[in-house]
């Protein structure tokens, strides 16, 4: 059995196929690069990651073939020889590329593509959903009665992983914050090409202990631009704490585990859809999107993304809770079949092969669990708002241009410069040294350091654990700061210590604060991320003193 890859885009798509052969000791796979495709060297390296076994192109060329499939009608296809299984590498067929074959047509209907002299290439088409069909007669008749409807493997890896929601967020850190997942097709209109300032844009006025920012990326994307350099363009969004999704598995991942999804004309649209996720549009399309298309219909109801007032930004990116999102009607136009597509084309890719299919069962493979998140950034523009006992507090970029209250960094991990101009420093305890020959300061002596080293710092502060802080006002007596998690419906939430640490500094600079009968022991409200928290305030316990740090 050989698979034909152009693309690993298209080689992703086979991959999630594999089940239906898994435990047969009869069937033998190899891989081929098609030649042709300038997104070709990530693919032949993402087979080869894979650990795949890869046949050269003129020993394809040489050989026949039991079964072949592919994702992809374009290349010299009709040179192989064997029986030929054509599947989409996309939801339906959306989009149209007009320097590609006939203008107005996508690759996946257009005959231009799939046929050989005048005869069809494949000899099934396995389409996800009627309507697809209906659209291949129009287009190309001749292929018509090769296919069926299979709905399609990669979503139903995808149905199968919602129980892992969970699990997701945990591993990525998202904790109580929205998770809001950016993700952009490729070529010109893309969202990375028509809006490339956007995850920059975004990081700077989502709220850190609110919103958790990721991006999708088509593979081709990745293979025209090279990760170095696609880093290189992220990189203010990225050290802002963005996720960036590898290009296989870990894109549909993030659906899963996300809150709302900021998309263009691509097909993990559909996808996120499909699970009833709160969708916004960056951008339409224009000349590539098919019109009245599943996905033209899905961008025309959703709303449009908008940031001439960034303050407006998080509102309009927090999914409605009262009510279903009501986006999945939309995907139901280019899926059926939901969770049962390798069911399905089993027993036809087994005719093909001439053998009957083993007698156990076969079932998608839920996605693995992404890689952990980044660390947090090292240090923030921090607004604040005191009212009273209450505090408010939203974390963003030091770059941000919205006004802030005071800048807050990391010791340790922040730069020269942003330790000098942070009015709050603080540090967290980690693991002790192994070595035998160490030294040490203490929780006490280090705050008074951190003061005396550095004139515009006015509190240091020490993050002792999830849930207990040392802090130190300038020339006043260091106190304990204890965090009482949040209790949600059956859910305990807890908050970064240091974000309750700002809260602490701006209202002991506030005119409550700053007033005696305020001073601890006394008890504040924080809100971080719209999430409130109660932080009381103490005279510093000795053995918090004490913490060698």
């Amino acid at each position: 059995m050989l698979f034909a890859v152009r693309s690993a885009a298209a080689l992703h798509r086979l991959l999630d196929l594999l089940p239906v052969f898994e435990g047969d000791e009869r069937v033998r796979c190899r891989f081929t690069l098609v030649p042709g495709s300038e997104f070709d060297t990530d693919a032949l390296a993402a087979v080869e990651s894979s650990g795949a076994r890869c046949l050269p192109w003129h020993r394809a060329l040489a050989s026949r073939h039991d079964l072949i499939l592919t994702a992809s009608p374009k290349g010299d296809l009709g040179s192989l020889r064997g029986h030929q299984v054509l599947l989409p590498h996309g939801a339906g067929f959306n989009k149209a590329l007009p320097d590609e074959g006939s203008a107005a047509l996508p690759s996946g209907l257009d005959p231009a593509f799939l046929l050989t002299d005048g005869r069809p290439t494949a000899a099934l088409h396995a389409l996800a959903h009627p309507a697809q069909i209906e659209r291949l007669a129009d287009q190309c008749p001749a292929a018509t009665d090769r296919a069926m409807v299979a709905g399609d493997p990669t979503l139903d890896r995808v149905l199968v992983s919602r129980d892992r929601r969970d699990t997701f967020r945990a591993a990525l850190g998202t904790g109580g914050r929205r998770l809001v997942v950016l993700s952009s097709t490729w070529g010109p209109e893309s969202l990375l090409a028509r809006r490339p300032e956007l995850p920059a844009l975004l990081a700077s006025c989502l709220p850190h202990d609110a919103f958790q920012l990721a991006l999708i990326v088509h593979p081709n994307e990745y293979s025209r631009t090279g990760r170095m350099d696609l880093a290189r363009r992220l990189r203010p969004a990225l050290d802002a704490g963005m996720v960036l999704a590898g290009p296989y598995e870990q894109w549909a991942a993030l659906l899963v585990a996300a809150d709302t999804v900021v998309t263009d004309h691509g097909s993990v649209a559909l996808y996120a859809a499909a699970l009833d996720r709160h969708l916004v549009a960056a951008c339409d399309g224009r000349g590539e999107l098919v019109p009245d298309s599943p996905m033209a219909r899905l961008l025309a109801a959703v709303p449009r993304l908008d940031l001439a007032d960034p303050e407006t930004a998080p509102a309009l990116l927090d999914p409605p809770t009262d009510a279903p999102v009501g986006t999945r009607r939309f995907a139901e136009a280019a899926f059926a079949l939901p969770g049962e597509s390798l069911d399905t084309l089993r027993p036809e890719l087994y005719k093909l092969l001439g053998l009957v299919p083993p007698p156990y069962p076969v079932q998608p493979r839920p996605l693995p669990v992404p890689p952990a998140a980044p660390p947090a950034p090292s240090a923030f523009a921090v607004r604040a708002r005191v009212d009273g006992r209450e505090v408010g507090i939203d974390r963003l970029p030091t770059w941000t241009d919205l006004p802030f209250h005071h800048r807050a960094a990391e010791y340790g991990r922040a730069g020269t410069r942003q330790l000098e101009s942070a009015a709050l420093l603080y540090r967290r305890v980690g693991a002790p040294s192994p070595a035998w020959h160490q030294e040490y300061r203490t929780a006490a002596d280090w705050t008074a350091v951190m003061l005396a080293e550095y004139p515009g710092c006015r509190t240091a502060g020490i993050v002792l654990s999830p849930t207990v802080c040392l802090l130190r006002r300038r020339g006043g007596e260091p106190f304990t700061v204890r965090i009482e998690p949040h209790r949600d419906g059956g859910r305990v939430r807890l908050t970064d210590p240091a974000a309750v640490l700002s809260a602490v500094h701006a209202w002991a600079g506030s005119e409550t604060g700053g007033s005696p009968e305020h001073r601890p022991p006394t008890e504040l409200i924080c809100r971080i991320g719209g999430t409130p928290y109660r932080a009381r305030l103490e005279p510093a316990a000795d053995s918090d003193l004490q913490q060698p740090i």
